[in-house]
């Protein structure tokens, strides 16, 4: 299971070359809008210390990282609920993502236009979530339509759903994104199929410049201000400097980042936000000569786990045998550590944990 990242904003805030920056994909880079006529799609490699000190005790043939999914969407504007700007194709292109990564433009520059001329990152993101807004109004509009004259045929859960949808038109309204509305099961069944925009978890993304980068910005401090008003998080980049790591080697990068004080590129950071932001972990399988990652959602069932890498293994389930990283790290070996007892065997019920080497025994 990967993670797949819609990238959105305004026109020229940055998007496309921190897009580059992320995937190396190559996606253009130019001084107008709507440069990005068709998602580019870039598919990342998770960086794992986990799973590379583990092939530095096992000596695989193969090692294989989980990886993130990242779509540059071209930039939106006021309006693209009503088509503006090619924006009908782009909002179809948000609805097959699992969360937004929302850039917000937090630098000056003479040599980039701002689509409204001024730089103001608390209308900027009040546009695009505008837009999100009355695009769902519109998805909603047509269900409500469709569920009232059904309604009329006396079938209970089909009045419940009218209520949910009315009570979500009435939110939309009054420009609260679905994210931030209570969930039930009941509320979730009757949102499954319609892929409501703000429904989507979003992590703003301040893109600042050098200067900047700590955060200590008036430009970022807004952003800020206003992802927690949408009960969102804000991580800082810039896209310039992620770019300028891209020419580097590895070494030359970790001397970079100690330069400019900081712990880890904005890759780690957008992917180490986004594992939390969607409630993702990482387990680990060793299966012949390949050392491999996966990424569940936390909560995941040991069967289910195991469907993520086949539908036959979740099938025909019989156990996981499982070994935590940090155990497995004290033990020195695989096995050392059979020797020592210390794999559990788990039934149908258990909960895989973030850092388990597990082994699934199954019959088909």
């Amino acid at each position: 299971m990967g993670f797949r990242c819609g990238i959105i904003g305004l026109p020229n805030v940055g998007k496309s070359t921190i897009f580059n920056a992320l995937t190396a994909a190559g996606a253009e880079v130019a001084n107008y809008p709507f440069c990005t006529i068709d998602p580019n799609v870039g598919i990342v490699p998770v960086a794992d210390e986990r799973l590379e000190n583990i092939a530095r005790i096992i000596h695989p043939p193969k090692v294989t990282h989980t990886n993130m999914t990242f779509l540059d969407i071209a930039g939106l504007v006021k309006g693209a609920s009503r088509g503006e700007g090619l924006g009908n194709k782009f909002l179809g292109h948000i609805r097959e993502v699992d969360a937004l990564v929302h850039i917000v433009r937090c630098f000056e520059s003479p040599d980039v236009v701002h689509v409204t001329g001024a730089i103001d990152p608390v209308r900027d993101i009040e546009t695009v979530n505008t837009e999100l807004i009355l695009a769902d109004l519109e998805t909603l509009g047509k269900r409500i339509e469709k569920t009232e004259k059904l309604s009329k045929t006396g079938n209970k859960t089909v009045r419940k759903h009218l209520e949910i949808y009315l009570a979500i038109q009435d939110a939309l309204n009054n420009g609260i994104a679905v994210r931030r509305l209570p969930f039930t099961e009941e509320v979730l069944d009757a949102l499954r199929d319609l892929h409501l925009l703000t429904a989507k978890k979003v992590l703003y993304v301040a893109n600042t410049n050098e200067t900047s980068m700590k955060g200590d910005g008036g430009y970022v401090e807004k952003v800020k201000t206003a992802a927690e008003n949408d009960e969102s998080r804000t991580i800082v980049i810039c896209g310039d400097l992620e770019a300028e790591m891209l020419e580097l080697d590895p070494e030359d990068r970790a001397v970079f980042l100690e330069d400019l004080g900081l712990k880890e590129s904005g890759l780690k950071t957008l992917i180490r936000e986004g594992y939390d932001l969607l409630g993702l972990i990482t387990y680990y399988t060793v299966v012949g000569a390949e050392l491999r990652a996966w990424t569940i959602p936390k909560g995941t069932r040991a069967p289910e786990a195991a469907g993520v890498i086949h539908s036959d293994m979740e099938r025909g389930f019989i156990r996981a045998e499982v070994l935590h990283y940090d155990t497995f790290i004290k033990a020195g070996s695989l096995s050392a550590a059979k020797e020592k007892g210390l794999l559990r065997s788990e039934g149908k019920d258990y909960v895989i944990a973030d850092g388990e080497i597990v082994t699934f025994r199954f019959n088909v």
